[in-house]
């Protein structure tokens, strides 16, 4: 298993894809792993090299106790990205990997081509988020799962596909706390909303349809305000889109940043 090393913690990353595409990474949202994408990667290989990350606290990465925050995760990313050999990417992110990928474009704007920010915010609800950590870090991954389940995945697409709904259930509740919790931390601390005018990439900001957890007002809406240029896309189902419209989400990152003569 390849792995990158950044302050002496492994982080997990996998490179897929012909090296003559246009190099897209792509980052998961917190609870879960890299696999958060394997549905849609079908629909992506044909047009992108993929770097896939585990998040520190993720997956197969090192989970440190302690919290973390977002200029530490962008490092991580970077370390990846240094491992792989790719200098500049489209980096592409779910939730946490949207903010990741937000403040990576903030500290090392050379190396991010553009941005797909999917089911994400660039604002915090900090109690929400310290009460989240405190639990977690005092009872485990079960004691917030039921509750995080439903805002994952819409209640049609559990029923009718409950196999995947069982992974990613699965996935979440043997997520290290201390993984989870220092990475609650990173979002209960951050401060992106007041620097978005300071990236300069091409920007698709994603929405799902019946995302609970991010929707457009109060997240999306600001992050489109703030980024100039940035353009929006809708994608159906609820916060984690590449498992719900896997083909959708692909579609409207490969519409957006890849432009073909004669397509």
């Amino acid at each position: 298993m390849p792995f990158a090393q950044d302050d002496s913690v492994r982080i997990y990353w996998k490179l897929e894809g012909k090296s003559d595409r246009p190099p897209l990474v792509l980052l998961n949202s917190i609870g879960t792993e890299m696999a958060l994408w394997d549905r849609a990667m079908p629909h992506l290989l044909d047009r992108f090299l993929v770097l896939r990350i585990d998040t520190r606290g993720h997956g197969a990465s090192d989970a440190p106790a302690g919290d973390y925050d977002l200029a530490l995760l962008g490092r991580d990313v970077l370390a990846a990205m240094d491992a792989a050999g790719l200098d500049r990417a489209v980096v592409a992110g779910v939730s946490l990997g949207g903010m990741m990928a937000m403040e990576l474009a903030l500290m090392a704007p050379a190396r991010v081509s553009g941005l797909g920010l999917v089911c994400t915010t660039a604002t915090t609800h900090k109690e929400m988020w310290a009460e989240r950590i405190a639990k977690v870090r005092a009872q485990g991954m079960a004691s917030i799962a039921e509750a995080v389940m439903p805002r994952f995945l819409d209640t049609a697409f559990r029923e009718t596909c409950p196999e995947y709904a069982e992974t990613i259930r699965r996935a979440f509740l043997a997520t290290s706390p201390d993984g989870y919790s220092g990475c609650g931390a990173a979002i209960r601390d951050m401060a992106l909303i007041d620097r978005l005018g300071d990236i300069d990439v091409p920007t698709l900001v994603v929405i799902g349809t019946l995302d609970q957890a991010t929707p457009l007002a109060g997240n999306g809406e600001f992050i489109l305000a703030g980024i100039a240029g940035s353009a929006m896309a809708e994608v159906p189902g609820a916060h984690l889109s590449p498992l719900g419209a896997p083909r959708e989400l692909a579609a409207v990152l490969a519409g957006h940043f890849i432009k073909e003569e004669g397509r």
